[in-house]
């Protein structure tokens, strides 16, 4: 009977310490000022445990001042809060409770402590909460003009190249401002819409899905997120700027930013026109501008070879070739552009169930480029051919684009968010295209001269809706996510051409005059069941069903000249085609999630089973019909380890499926350029790709250093890649279409062997000496590209090595500058042609300079170095491009200023790029805005009201 007792005794402890280690204990609070009870958003928290100093923890106050910490002991603790303006608060604290308040904590200006000793803290550079990484933008210290893009720059592990803001190695997908949206999925708008004045801290996470931010579990459609948290005086403010100026050449610029914030209701204005290249919009406006210059199809299933930008582009912050395709493209259209565009943002709380925000955004573009291209491509025999081609090109472009948010909380337990969106584009284009394709100089192959002239246009509709409901028992949740979208559009294209084929000695005409109308149109229908359940101590259970629709159907015909009818009416049947595909998914699968150590250590795994179907119907010239069915197991597990408050790691693995598009199955000839032929492929399976990838963050507030790892690598089975045949003599395609020597067919083909790897390091830390802050960077990425060359297999393995280095000055707002530099070391190897295997390096070295002198005296300077090497011979360059600019302050408030610039001093200003696939490599120079001056005016708004508290 004894034993027994004991072994009941014992079981019981275990239990009673099994529950307080599993019980967590967290304090609460809200910060206010102590003259005006304002809430102080944005003020650091430590709190430290009095028994073991070094473990410590870390919060930042929120809009309404209210502050958190989680994951904590009972027993005492030591909490220290420093506010710019206040007296640093210190105060013990005693866990008793799970969930302990202290309340409101009011804390003193240091103006009301007159002979009293002031203790002020430096602001800590940068603190690391749960997943987020917040920088204080206190800490960084800019001129008094700068915008949100300018204060970010100075971030450690954030920058915008190309267009594209990047952060800690990858794209930003999505800015919000204050947790709100901000001109839909434009991360630019918001960057320079914004004075950095304004902005209180930058917070950098991975910003889950609406569903999965609801279950919490990860869906995989993570966002890399950017949110730019207000000052605290900006409930009721008004503040922007208006500009104008013209220079030499009749370059222009005006344009106007106004935000207007009262209490929940915040409403922002935008508009600009201007003829230096300066652009603000993404790539969705930019129907007919997206694509390869020299009107080639690339059939790519995304990732492959290698593409830098760095040459200077046209007005000052554009660099390089802009036919890519990127997250957010915002100045990197080619040559020279000019654009007017206007944009409203609103958004507004209508009492505590409702949340609306919604923008509108118009752009019209007119652009003119001339490309010069120097591509070598490789052949199996271990020879080459070489292509060399000048185009000119002239395009407007008119987009209107609306989005909305609304969040609706119906009751405690249910919720809706809706998210629609709408777009409509407008393209007209001109384009003039010389090429020659030869072996060498002497042995040339053939000739063409191409005039082509287009008009497109269409429309994509979508819309999300999610519904939420949650149950009595904690954890136990449902929600369904409805997705519908829609796409149109048409267009016309007259192609006129003249082409000479050389061979034997013999020189053979051909010429063409035919206009192509393509037609387009597509639905998606989806929808997300999940089911959640808790499921054991610390444990959760999810159940999901997913189905899916996506319906594509193009129509496209040829029409070549009639002399007697004087039109376009003889139908060319070998180019023309009518194609529908329909891809159909069925999945179902669980995950398990589990949290142990007082919620510090997360882990996920979880099975889905899917069923897929591809059909594919060519409805003219002759009817065909192919369909095929997919079965997979797609596996994903999650690990996220918050070593501590300083501390975090995540690591990620999921594995996915895509379909192939319209344009990639349907097999039609497009002979846009009739020396390199293209067509789709009926045959082309689902893509697989299996992605895994990891996260790792410290950032120390005291020590203001901060440390980010990025690792990410992809393996995609069944990779949709590039088949090419190269004819060393006329032949006739299996389609019927003729290929005379010299001259290139491409169509997709799935292939296996594709790798895609990157990792990035980035680490930030202060130089008291400088007064600075210095960011040390360093990525590495692979890519391994196969691709047929003839039937025969090439594979491209490709190596880039980046070393980045920012020094950006944090001594006062008169003197603001950023020094930076970035190397990049390039080699590509060829598995069919060793002997092409190459190496180039590119370096870019710049300086921006902001200096407030005597009497409201601004001198601006820009420079910005450039060399390539290993590249063509002509596009081996080194140049320097430097803009400078004198201002003077006006006004009592120094408000205003007029501004003398100039653009390109030294008239240097290129733009070169390398492009690398599995099939060849080429050098690209385009057309940029050179040396201009202007003489401007800006007048800048601030009205700043307090915050109600």
């Amino acid at each position: 009977m004894r034993k027994l007792r004991s072994i009941f005794v014992v079981v019981l402890l275990c239990i009673v310490s099994a529950e307080a280690f599993a019980q967590e204990y967290k304090l609460t609070g809200r910060l206010l000022a102590s003259d005006d009870n304002s809430a102080l958003i944005g003020a650091n928290l430590v709190l430290t445990e009095v028994r073991t100093p070094d473990n410590q923890f870390y919060a930042v106050a929120d809009a309404n001042g209210n502050f958190t910490f989680e994951g904590l002991s009972k027993t005492f603790y030591s909490l220290e809060v420093s506010y710019v303006g206040y007296a640093r608060l210190k105060k013990f604290v005693r866990i008793v409770e799970q969930a302990t308040s202290i309340g409101e904590v009011k804390m003193q200006p240091e103006a009301k402590l007159l002979d009293e000793v002031k203790v002020v803290g430096e602001t800590p550079a940068a603190i690391q909460k749960g997943d987020t990484t917040a920088f204080n933008a206190d800490a960084y210290k800019t001129n008094p003009d700068a915008d949100a893009a300018d204060l970010i720059r100075k971030m450690p592990g954030i920058t915008i190249e190309n267009g594209t803001v990047n952060a800690q190695g990858e794209d930003v997908q999505r800015v919000l401002v204050d947790g709100r949206e901000f001109f839909g999925n434009d991360p630019q708008l918001a960057l320079r819409s914004l004075p950095a004045e304004v902005i209180e801290r930058i917070e950098v996470f991975d910003r889950a899905s609406d569903q999965s931010q609801f279950t919490g579990f990860d869906d995989g459609n993570s966002q890399k997120t950017i949110n730019i948290v207000t000052r605290s005086n900006l409930k009721t403010s008004q503040f922007g700027k208006v500009y104008g100026g013209y220079g030499t050449d009749d370059r222009y610029l005006a344009g106007a930013l106004l935000n207007i914030f009262n209490e929940t209701q915040r409403i922002s204005l935008i508009g600009m026109s201007n003829n230096i290249s300066d652009q603000n919009f993404s790539t969705q406006d930019l129907l007919g501008v997206v694509g390869t210059s020299n009107q080639r199809r690339s059939f790519t299933g995304g990732g492959g070879g290698i593409r830098f930008a760095p040459g200077g582009g046209g007005g000052g912050r554009r660099f390089g070739r802009g036919n890519s395709v990127n997250n957010f493209l915002v100045g990197t259209q080619n040559g020279i552009t000019q654009t007017h565009s206007f944009g409203l943002n609103f958004s507004d709380e209508w009492g505590e169930n409702l949340k609306l925000s919604g923008s509108y955004f118009f752009n019209n573009s007119d652009n003119t480029n001339r490309e010069f291209v120097n591509q070598e491509i490789f052949l199996v025999d271990g020879s080459s051919q070489f292509y060399e081609e000048n185009n000119f090109t002239t395009s407007n472009n008119t987009n209107h684009r609306l989005n909305m948010r609304l969040e609706y909380s119906i009751d405690e337990s249910n919720s809706l968010i809706y998210t629609p969106s709408i777009n409509f584009q407008n393209n007209e284009s001109y384009n003039e295209l010389g090429s020659n394709t030869f072996i060498d100089p002497l042995n040339p192959l053939n000739q063409s001269i191409n005039i082509t002239t287009s008009n497109t246009s269409g429309y994509n509709i979508s819309n999300n809706l999610l519904l939420r409901h949650r149950f009595e028992k904690r954890g136990r949740t449902i929600s369904l996510n409805a997705r519908t979208s829609f796409n149109d559009s048409d267009g016309s294209t007259i192609l006129e051409s003249e082409n000479q084929f050389f061979a034997g000695g013999q020189t053979q005409m051909d010429s063409l005059f035919q206009e192509t109308i393509p037609l387009s149109d597509g639905y998606t229908l989806s929808g997300n069941l999940n089911y959640t359940e808790p499921l054991g101590q610390g444990g959760q259970l999810q159940l999901t069903y997913n189905a899916s629709l996506t319906n594509s159907q193009s129509d496209r015909r040829t029409m070549n000249y009639s002399l007697s009818d004087d039109a376009f009416t003889e139908l060319d049947t070998a180019l023309s085609n009518t194609f529908e595909s329909d891809y159909i998914t069925h999945r179902a699968g669980a995950s398990y999630r589990l949290r142990l150590d007082g919620n510090k250590l997360f882990m996920t795994a979880g099975l889905s089973y899917q069923h897929a179907e591809i059909t594919g119907d060519r409805l003219f010239p002759t009817p065909t019909e192919v369909n095929r069915s997919f079965t997979n197991l797609l596996p994903n597990a999650m690990l996220m380890y918050r070593i501590s408050e300083k501390q975090n790691l995540r690591i990620f693995y999921r594995s996915r499926t895509n379909a192939p598009s319209i344009s990639q199955l349907q097999d039609v000839v497009d002979n846009s350029n009739p020396t390199q032929l293209s067509s789709g492929n009926p045959n082309l399976d689902q893509t697989t790709d299996h992605i895994a990838l990891a996260r790792y963050s410290l950032t120390d507030p005291l020590t203001s250093r901060s440390f980010f790892l990025f690792f990410f690598v992809r393996k995609t089975g069944d990779y949709i890649g590039n088949s090419t045949i190269i004819a060393d003599q006329d032949m006739t395609l299996s389609n019927g279409a003729i290929l005379n020597r010299g001259s290139q067919f491409s169509n997709p083909v799935n292939l296996d062997g594709y790798w895609n790897a990157r990792s990035f390091l980035t680490y930030g830390f202060p130089v008291k000496l400088l007064k600075s802050n210095l960011n040390l960077s360093t990525s590495y990425t692979y890519n391994r590209t196969p691709g047929l060359i003839n039937n025969a297999e090439n594979i491209s393995d490709s190596h880039t090595i980046t070393q980045g280095l920012v020094l950006a000055s944090n001594i006062s707002e008169k003197v603001d500058f950023t020094l930076s530099y970035s190397g990049n070391f390039n080699t590509v190897d060829n598995s069919i042609q060793p002997e092409l295997d190459n190496d180039y390096f590119f370096h870019n070295a710049g300086l921006n300079l902001n200096l407030i002198v005597w009497k409201g005296i601004v001198i601006r300077s820009e420079m910005s170095n450039y060399i390539y090497r290993g590249l063509s011979d002509e596009f081996n360059e080194d140049f320097l491009i430097w803009n400078v600019s004198l201002g003077k302050k006006l006004f009592k408030d120094q408000n205003a200023e007029i501004k003398l610039s100039v653009f390109d001093i030294l008239k240097e200003n290129q733009s070169i790029v390398r492009n690398v696939t599995e099939t060849y490599v080429e050098d690209v120079r385009t057309e940029v805005l050179q040396q201009y001056f202007m003489l401007s005016f800006t007048y800048n708004l601030r009205k700043f009201g307090k915050s109600s508290g």
